[in-house]
């Protein structure tokens, strides 16, 4: 066998081996339970199970650079880097995502604040009685809260006419520029995210032609051909399962994954499938803006509290006062753990936006330069 430099060190260990530890990576996103998956936590561990993933797959690639150029493999690699600028798109929807989260976390947070959470310390002493004011502002900042969760696609639209992106940070315009030039424009709006733009439609084209490599081409390729393939389909998974957790214009889940159980990973990745559009087919959860589990947790403690605030009367007694706190100490929280679990993930977006566009960079750049040697 010749060495890797040559471009045909890739064998079927080492398939076998990338298939299995995806296998491994997704079995373990599948067996939390049913309070962590769609969590802060767990979407932030899917993306380090991408970035991973996808570090292993650029060195197996660079590793064997000889063969990139020739047929059907050339192809098979325009595809997916093809489908990885698609999912800038869903980068940046999903940070917009984000940012909606931010907005509730505010209201959430006048609404702790308004109700006296607080104000209370250990000893209970200090304690603030309700007023009447205290419980109207409360009560606009639930109603606001309410509105922002439903699932409606026209309150996604001020989210679209946004006109940032990961890539505007960056100030090297100048190398950004030459990139450009050198790599072509990238076919989808992945400097903002349009008023137009679907979220359902970009995962459909995200996964468009997303076939099994035919025996002969597995055989042409030496099996890179099927390497191609496992991360295809993990990048649309990973893509459909952000757009399934985060709010973002025209979300669709109706993706099809076409993918043989006979492959070492296809039962982790389509078990985990099923788990998520169980969770969406939930009576609590099907009008949801997202199905992250904090939002599933901001909806329930909000609408525990409107009903209590709309029933008060004043002065208020105390059992109601006691019910009221109770409930806001529930939504504080909820809104610590928002605190803490929404900005590394906000962070692990960036990176993985970035990631996305410098193996493009890469990608192409080994390509160029195996077509120049020939």
């Amino acid at each position: 066998m010749e060495s890797l430099n040559n471009g045909s060190g890739f064998n079927e260990v080492e398939l076998e081996s990338f298939q299995r530890q995806i296998a491994d990576r997704f079995q373990d996103l599948g067996s939390v339970s049913s309070d962590e998956l769609l969590s802060l936590p767990w979407v932030r561990k899917l993306l380090d199970v991408f970035l991973s993933s996808e570090e292993e797959f650029r060195g197996i690639l660079v590793n064997n650079k000889g063969r990139l150029m020739k047929p059907p493999l050339d192809r098979l690699i325009a595809d997916f880097y093809e489908r990885s600028v698609k999912s800038l798109d869903v980068c940046n929807a999903i940070r917009d995502g984000l940012d909606q989260i931010k907005q509730w976390q505010k209201l959430m947070e006048i609404v702790i604040c308004a109700l006296g959470h607080r104000n209370v310390n250990k000893n209970n002493t200090n304690k603030r009685i309700l007023g009447e004011g205290q419980v109207r502002r409360a009560r606009k900042a639930l109603s606001e809260l309410a509105v922002g969760l439903v699932d409606d696609k026209d309150s996604s639209q001020p989210l679209a006419l946004r006109n940032r992106s990961f890539g505007r940070n960056n100030n090297s315009s100048n190398s950004q520029s030459k990139d450009q030039h050198r790599l072509g424009y990238f076919r989808s709006l992945s400097w903002y995210v349009s008023r137009s733009w679907s979220a359902a439609k970009q995962l459909q084209a995200i996964g468009s032609n997303l076939v099994s490599p035919r025996a002969n081409e597995i055989t042409a390729t030496n099996g890179l051909a099927m390497l191609v393939f496992t991360m295809g389909n993990v990048l649309l998974f990973v893509m459909w399962a952000l757009v399934a957790a985060i709010p973002c214009q025209d979300r669709g889940l109706q993706v099809h994954f076409y993918m043989s159980r006979q492959f070492p990973w296809a039962a982790s990745i389509l078990s985990l499938h099923d788990k998520i559009m169980e969770e969406s087919r939930k009576k609590d959860r099907k009008n949801t803006s997202g199905f992250l589990m904090e939002i599933y947790q901001i909806d329930k403690c909000s609408r525990s509290l409107s009903e209590l605030t709309g029933s008060v009367q004043f002065p208020i007694s105390e059992e109601k006062e006691k019910e009221l706190r109770q409930r806001v100490e529930e939504m504080g929280q909820v809104y610590e753990a928002v605190t803490e679990g929404l900005e590394p993930l906000e962070k692990k977006v960036r990176e993985l936006f970035h990631r996305i566009v410098h193996s493009r960079t890469e990608g192409l750049d080994c390509l160029g330069r195996g077509h120049n040697s020939e």
